[in-house]
């Protein structure tokens, strides 16, 4: 029993820190537009007849513009990655 409430206990103490590790709205949406810069500035052609704009980092900028950052930051990660292009990790809480 004693066991119980202690664990009890330690999930009402731990509850506000498990909540808060989840990043806000506004960091999700900072974290998609800095990845959109880095490939923007970093992994688009720029020379003639390079084929136009890339549809992944397009969709990537419209999901996160709807509210979809989960979506758009991995289609963006993996289009980072694709592209050998270094970007800094996500910051915790």
């Amino acid at each position: 029993m004693r066991a119980a409430r202690a664990f009890s206990l330690l999930l009402l103490l731990a509850a506000p820190t498990i909540a808060g590790a989840q990043p806000t709205n506004e960091q999700l949406a900072a974290r998609c537009a800095e990845l959109g810069a880095i490939f923007d500035r970093y992994g688009t052609r720029r020379s003639e007849g390079s084929g136009g704009p890339d549809m992944i980092r397009l969709g990537a900028g419209i999901d996160c513009q709807k509210g979809r950052y989960a979506q758009g930051i991995k289609a963006l990660e993996d289009l980072l990655d694709r592209n050998r292009i270094p970007y800094p990790p996500m910051p915790s809480g």
